[in-house]
Parts: structure tokens; C-alpha cells; sequence
């Protein structure tokens, strides 16, 4: 199950409390007060494991509790601070306030942590509070709270390429052809209905990360079709690839369409680097090749197919030299 998207409740430690307390020795019948402070309240961390891939453990549990720090004692002794509570989250994971939408985090490099709750402060014993004029305070502070929050937890994946297109382009195949990846594929819209990762190898030493991910459909920024909740996962992407079916009545139209919903979703995503593919030239009369797709922005055309491996290794190669191209900008 893939899971991109959660709500958890998250719950700092609260703080220990100072002590009350005062020495009672069997000759300093009067002795000074010794309450010793409270210990803080653990932190909710959260930190990136690269060997998560979905938010699928949250999807079991949602609420999450550090622990509190333990009280003061006589003779000054401190409590104990609670432990903080470490949280795993795949790379790629953004956190944000649910109540203002602000991102609190944007996780993407392994090991890379983040605070996002504070446990609370441990109170001050009684013996904190001795002055000259003021020998033996019967008080003691309270610790404060931890921070309690709602997030919302938002999975994009991280690769290299994106590929964008139409129901039923050949996206699937195409992955399958080039990576050990093996996404569903069958004659009919929609048949990806989850993202799909495929590492390209490139050679004997370089490799690349690929991104399959649900058709698109006219109105797919406003949640038609699967669009509204997986356009997220191209939005790291380097570059995107554009499949366009050769054999479809206007391809101009079809290319045109999927740029448009990538700009009404985000802003900044037509502007990526781009490469369109035509794809199942097999389908086509022989001895006629595919008709060249009107393209404004001028990204370089292929036409293959993934069936047959025509300029399947063209393909490959020209990403990942745009590949280095955009590393190197």
C-alpha cells in the first residue's frame, strides 16, 4: 500500500516539577532547603531513514508522545530528562502545521533531523530560590508543558526524471524497459495508480532515478482523475519527460494540455528542463514516421517504442546528459 499523506498529533514531554524539600540531618536540625530541580520533557524529532519509501506505519498509528521529565528530589537532586522520541519519515517528506499550513520541515537528505515539538522546561526546586533574606522558601516551580501539535505529512518523491503524460502513453512500459522496476501494465487508462521509482542504469557506473506516476487528465489540478494527489511527486524532479502517443489524432493538443495542468498546479514546473517522447511508433503504417509535435518551448523530440526498443537508448542517453547538464548549471 502506498501511503503519501497523513495527519498525526504529536506531543512534546511536559517538564518535571522542582522539589520541596529541606535538609534534615541529626545535627543541623535546621538545615537549608535541598529540593532539586525538575528534569525537561523530551523533544518529538523527526529524521530521515532512506529505507522508508511511504507513510504507510502512519497510517497505523497517529499520535505520538514523548516523555516527560521526572521530578526533582531532596538533596538536590536533579530529575531525570525524558527521552525524545525520534520519528522515521522517508526522504522527500514535508511536515506542515495543520492549522496554518506553514512547512515546518522539508526532509530530504538521509539522517537529516529536525526539532518540531519542544519538551517543556523542568521546574526549579525550592533551593533555587534561597536568599540571604529568604532562608527557607516553601515553593517550588512547576515545569511547563510540552508543545502539543497537529501536522500534516506530505510524501514527494525524490528522482531524477519525471514522466508526465496522458492515460495509457506507454509510461509503464517504458519504465519496465529501462529499469528492473515492474509497474502494472495493461491496455487501459489508469492502470498506474501509485507512483512507481526505477533506477536507469547508464553504463557500467551511473544510474539515474526515474519517476512513474498516474495519467493525467484535463482538470488533474483540481483532482480529476488521480492528478490532484500524486502531481506532488514531480515537483523535485530535474526533468521531466513528456510521452506523447504517436498515434493519437492531435498531439499538439495532448502536449499542449499537460503543460497547462503543470502550470496551473505549480507555477514553476513548465519551466523545468523538458524532453518530449513519441511514443509506440511501432503502431504506425510503415514507412511513416510520426508527425512532429508543435512544441513552443523548443525541448528536443524522440520518437520510440518500448515494445520494439527503437530509441529506447537514445532516450536514455540524452536524459542523462541533460542530467548532467542540469547538475552542472
Amino acid at each position: 500500500m502506498f501511503i503519501d499523506e497523513v495527519k498525526i498529533h504529536v506531543k512534546a514531554g511536559d517538564g518535571g516539577n522542582g522539589c520541596v524539600s529541606f535538609r534534615r540531618e541529626k545535627f543541623v536540625p535546621r538545615g537549608g532547603p535541598d529540593g532539586g530541580d525538575g528534569g525537561n520533557g523530551g523533544n518529538i524529532i523527526f529524521r530521515v531513514d532512506r529505507n522508508l519509501r511511504t507513510l504507510l506505519d502512519f497510517h497505523y498509528r497517529q499520535h505520538f508522545r514523548a516523555q516527560r521529565g521526572a521530578h526533582g528530589k531532596g538533596k538536590q537532586m536533579a530529575g531525570k530528562g525524558g527521552k525524545d522520541l525520534i520519528i522515521r519519515v522517508p526522504p522527500g517528506t514535508a511536515v506542515k502545521d495543520t492549522q496554518t499550513g506553514e512547512v515546518l520541515a522539508d526532509l530530504v537528505e538521509d539522517g537529516q533531523s529536525q526539532i518540531l515539538a519542544l519538551g517543556g522546561k523542568g521546574g526549579r526546586g525550592n533551593a533555587r530560590f534561597a536568599t540571604s533574606t529568604r532562608q527557607a522558601p516553601g515553593w517550588a516551580e512547576k515545569g511547563t508543558e510540552g508543545k502539543e501539535k497537529t501536522l500534516h505529512l506530505e510524501l514527494k518523491l525524490i528522482a531524477d526524471v519525471g514522466l508526465v503524460g496522458l492515460p495509457n502513453v506507454g509510461k509503464s512500459t517504458l519504465l519496465s524497459k529501462l529499469s528492473a522496476a515492474h509497474p502494472k501494465i495493461a491496455d487501459y487508462p489508469f492502470t498506474t495508480l501509485e507512483p512507481t521509482l526505477g533506477i536507469v542504469p547508464v553504463g557500467k557506473f551511473d544510474s539515474f532515478v526515474m519517476a512513474d506516476i498516474p495519467g493525467l487528465i484535463e482538470g488533474a489540478h483540481q483532482g480529476r482523475g488521480l492528478g490532484l494527489r500524486f502531481l506532488r511527486h514531480i515537483e523535485r524532479t530535474k526533468i521531466l519527460l513528456f510521452l506523447i502517443d504517436s498515434t493519437s489524432e492531435q498531439p499538439e493538443e495532448d502536449l499542449h494540455s499537460l503543460r497547462k495542468e503543470l502550470g496551473l498546479f505549480h507555477s514553476t514546473l513548465p519551466q523545468k528542463p523538458s524532453l518530449v517522447a513519441l511514443t509506440k511508433i511501432d503502431l504506425l503504417p510503415r514507412n511513416s514516421g510520426p508527425s512532429p509535435v508543435n512544441n513552443e518551448q523548443e525541448a528536443e523530440e524522440l520518437a520510440i517504442s518500448s515494445v520494439t526498443g527503437e530509441g529506447v537508448e537514445e532516450l536514455k542517453l540524452t536524459l542523462a546528459q541533460m542530467l548532467t547538464e542540469a547538475v552542472n548549471q
